[in-house]
């Protein structure tokens, strides 16, 4: 159990990592004016995508792995089920994430950077909700 917990807790940083830096890279192609800057940001955030969405699948899987070694007690816990919410909300950011990406490599995105400084905030949002229901279990 401890390995798993140990390898779900590195897939889990190393997501976290990718999906801070990501919306970066987007607030960054939002606000250059120059068109290969803009290319090699887009490449950039395409390459990233790509190299997380693998660990994110990997975090989510170890995470079932930990809940299977005992469903009665995760299932039953009323904190477990809001920490799945929780992720699930954060795989719809990583996948909203990834068509921001393919809008960029096409050349198709309007965002503002204004508008990607405030995406880039959600996630820590996820995070501290995360990490306070795991840790506190407040209920």
């Amino acid at each position: 159990m401890l390995w798993l917990k140990a390898f779900h807790i590195i897939a889990v940083i190393c997501w976290f990592a990718g999906i801070f830096y990501l919306p970066r890279i987007l607030v960054y192609y939002a606000a250059s004016e120059n068109a290969e800057t803009r290319e090699q940001l887009a490449i950039m955030a395409h390459k990233l995508y790509r190299f997380i969405t693998p660990i994110a699948l990997i975090a989510v899987l170890l995470g079932f792995a930990l809940m299977a070694l005992n469903w009665s007690y995760y299932l039953g816990a009323p904190w477990m089920w809001g920490k799945l919410l929780a992720v699930v909300g954060l795989l719809f950011y990583h996948f909203q994430c990834g068509r921001y990406v393919k809008a960029v490599m096409q050349e198709t995105d309007r965002h503002s950077h204004v508008y990607f400084r405030v995406y880039n905030e959600v996630p820590v949002l996820f995070l501290v909700a995360i990490v306070l229901l795991v840790v506190l279990k407040p209920f």
